[in-house]
């Protein structure tokens, strides 16, 4: 398949939960509604033509004012089957700050939105164990935010006994 089929794949079978998409130099990126559920993710994973099995990475931006939606999280997989990589993006609004987990699909999103969790403060909705992963559970606020105070002072925490 080539790299232009694959963002036609995805705009044939969830083209109502397309906002935009581009193909520049081999990298394939879909910006899809929030909404677009569980079904979407299935369907990257399972779609013997896609056959997107590999989670690469998740990571979030914050735009802080420069975009209408605030956040943005970044889901980067790849196919071992097709040698082909796709870059799926969600918007995320500081109002309604959550996004469905993938866990379901891929394990290791587990991990992954955990830590975007702890230093964003997006949370994954039905995800297993969304807790801290990096910082300790007292620790206040999300530090990879635009907004986080640089000097701003945490609560000490003593030895475990």
């Amino acid at each position: 398949m080539s790299d232009k089929k694959i963002i036609e794949r995805i705009k044939e079978h969830h083209a109502s939960a397309v906002i935009d998409s581009h193909d520049f130099r081999g990298d394939q990126t879909v910006i899809m509604k929030k909404n677009c559920g569980g079904e979407f993710f299935k369907f990257l994973r399972d779609d013997p033509e896609l056959a997107f099995n590999f989670l690469m990475d998740i990571t979030a931006v914050d735009y802080l004012s420069k975009k209408d939606d605030r956040y943005e999280v970044v889901y980067h997989f790849y196919s071992l089957k097709h040698n082909h990589r796709l870059r799926i993006k969600i918007p995320v609004s500081a109002e309604d700050c959550n996004a469905e987990s993938i866990t379901p699909f891929w394990k290791t999103a587990n991990w992954y939105e955990r830590e975007i969790w702890d230093m964003y403060g997006i949370k994954f909705r039905n995800h297993p164990n969304l807790r801290r992963i990096l910082l300790y559970e007292e620790f206040k606020g999300h530090p990879l935010r635009k907004d986080y105070p640089i000097n701003k002072r945490q609560p000490l925490i003593g030895p475990l006994n």
